[in-house]
């Protein structure tokens, strides 16, 4: 069954050439500082005075590995910012502030990469993630993004073993007004190459397919999930384009297992990271970028409940809220 609709076109302000960073919302900075509070909140009041000594250090050491930064990245920044006392002679908590913040956007700038909508057309993305992680709700906050962008966009329900997915995928479709192709109890990897083809068809810019929420530790699901990949790539040659994870960041460290396991299987190309607003464990964006040489780009976060909280990453806005320095908004 296909839900027929006429995509939504609302008009973009283009910022920059790749065509990723295009729209900011009013308030993102607000939003985003907002929604990072409880990982702010400890880390914050180690700045509100006192001398720069090493008893400061081991607070802050304590604190960064309760945002669930972790233990090896907290020790490099933690030596950096030593290093960076010294040699700027840094007297004041305010200024090592400045510094952390510095630090920890370091660290995030690799992941920082726009996303090429332009790569294919039909561009497939491939959506992945745990039970729970919020993928489905994800991916209609990314179509509305999409028409935003002038892109006209496909849904594939290929989680026909829950009828709640298929029907929550077909009311963000009719919110945007957007085609969703769904199966009652069919075959995931048919549901997705029957919309990779109409995609092709109709000339589509994006086509998302959903897939059903797996843990890793699901061996037979996760071999589902390589299939339902190598499916895409029989419907089009070089699809999908994107294998993105949706990661829950309530979930903290165990994220780093997550994005292993689901990359070992998929081959994830990026990440999205939601429900940042309702942890107090943040700083697992630092983590995540930090475990791999090449960092997977982290394309989006979601910092609330709206469809406007889903945001395009920015490291150096991201650094600043985490550590509660001001910015204006865009």
């Amino acid at each position: 069954m296909c839900w027929t609709f006429s995509p939504a076109v609302v008009p973009a302000r283009r910022l920059g050439a790749a065509g990723f960073f295009l729209v900011f919302v009013m308030g993102f900075f607000s939003r985003l500082k907002s929604g990072l509070a409880r990982t702010r909140v400890n880390l914050v009041g180690l700045f509100s005075g006192g001398v720069v000594d090493e008893e400061f250090f081991e607070s802050l050491e304590e604190t960064l590995i309760a945002a669930d930064i972790g233990y090896k990245p907290t020790s490099v920044i933690l030596q950096r910012l030593r290093d960076t006392v010294k040699l700027k002679g840094l007297k004041t908590r305010e200024e090592v502030r400045a510094a952390l913040r510095d630090e920890i956007e370091r660290i995030l700038l690799p992941a920082q990469k726009p996303m090429n909508l332009d790569a294919a057309k039909p561009l497939v993305i491939m959506m992945a993630g745990v039970n729970g992680a919020g993928k489905t709700t994800t991916i209609g906050k990314i179509a509305k993004w999409l028409a935003a962008q002038n892109k006209t966009v496909l849904l594939a329900a290929a989680d026909t073993f829950r009828a709640a997915a298929r029907e929550q995928l077909a009311v963000w479709g009719e919110r945007n007004k957007i085609d969703v192709i769904t199966q009652s109890g069919g075959d995931p990897a048919a549901v997705v190459f029957d919309a990779v083809s109409a995609g092709r068809a109709r000339g589509t810019d994006v086509v998302i397919a959903d897939t059903a929420g797996r843990l890793p530790t699901q061996t037979n699901l996760m071999e589902e999930l390589a299939r339902i990949r190598r499916s895409q790539g029989k419907a089009m040659e070089g699809a999908p384009h994107e294998v993105l994870l949706v990661v829950d960041g309530t979930n903290g460290q165990n994220a780093l297992a997550q994005v292993k396991a689901f990359d070992q299987y998929a081959g994830l190309t990026g990440l999205i990271v939601t429900k940042l607003d309702g942890t107090a464990k943040g700083g697992v964006l630092v983590a995540i970028t930090a475990e791999r040489e090449e960092p997977l780009p982290i394309y989006f976060v979601g910092v609330g409940e709206t469809i406007d909280d889903l945001q395009p990453f920015d490291a150096k806005r991201f650094a600043s809220a985490l550590v509660g320095e001001e910015l204006e908004d865009n």
